[in-house]
């Protein structure tokens, strides 16, 4: 509003009512842009915020889906943590989000809508946050059937179908085996299966599309993309590690064809 009554009142000194006019719409341009760029700004932290909370209670909803919350499934919550480097004020907060989540009355539907709006529907950063909860589907060593139907509903809120979900988790076991194995041997067979399953392409997919899907992948997965899009920055490190895998695979690919 300043902007239109400051823009106005100039231009009526410099140029009469014509000035007046071109002031007017100055000024409106000014307001517009402060006002996008506080939404923008709030909207970001909202976002953070709601992504925060929505991970780690969902996280604990998954780890009670078969009755009980094993030790692992509570480390795989404690290794998120040491890898977003929380500090002691933020570790109590995602504990307290994760019993939350533990919680008979726990609504997933209702926390994952609210999560969805709040990002605006952003897909890579939807996707992250199915990532997350597919590792801590698989914390306890494999994935039973309570928590592949919470999988599975997470996938349908968020506007995932469930090709999409087994693509993911097919790459998930991948990147577990890939990087277990480490990068040695390059001739072993399914050692390069691996790499191609994390890519998500088949070993025929031409070289031109294997780079394709690679660069896909990474800007899905870029941390100051996802970052900029409302993915807190503590998570910065998960988003990181996610793609320092993709790029162990592909390099191997690459090598393994000779790609320039």
């Amino acid at each position: 509003m300043w902007g239109k009554i400051l823009g106005v009142g100039f231009g009526m000194m410099l140029g009469g009512p014509f000035g007046a006019f071109l002031g007017l719409l100055l000024g409106h341009n000014f307001d517009k842009g402060i006002g996008q760029s506080s939404l923008g700004f709030s909207n970001s932290e909202a976002v953070q915020s709601k992504f925060f909370e929505s991970v780690f209670s969902v996280m604990g909803h998954i780890a009670k889906a078969d009755g009980k919350v094993t030790e692992q499934e509570i480390q795989m919550a404690r290794v998120i943590m040491t890898q977003m480097q929380l500090n002691e004020a933020r570790k109590t907060e995602a504990v307290k989000f994760f019993n939350l989540g533990k919680q008979p009355e726990f609504d997933l539907d209702a926390t994952l809508r609210a999560f969805k709006q709040t990002c605006h529907g952003h897909r890579n950063l939807m996707q992250m946050f199915l990532e997350i909860q597919i590792a801590a589907g698989f914390a306890d060593g494999g994935l039973q059937n309570s928590e592949k139907q919470i999988l599975e509903n997470i996938s349908r809120v968020l506007g995932f179908n469930q090709i999409h979900l087994k693509m993911l988790i097919d790459s998930f076991l991948a990147q577990q085996r890939f990087h277990q194995s480490g990068q040695q041997a390059y001739d072993q067979k399914d050692h390069l299966a691996d790499a191609y399953t994390v890519l998500g392409i088949e070993e025929n997919t031409s070289d031109k599309d294997t780079k394709k899907a690679y660069r896909k992948l990474m800007s899905q997965h870029h941390p100051d993309k996802l970052v900029a899009k409302g993915l807190p920055a503590d998570m910065m490190a998960v988003a990181t590690e996610k793609s320092q895998k993709i790029q162990a695979a592909w390099e191997l690919i690459r090598k393994q064809r000779g790609i320039r």
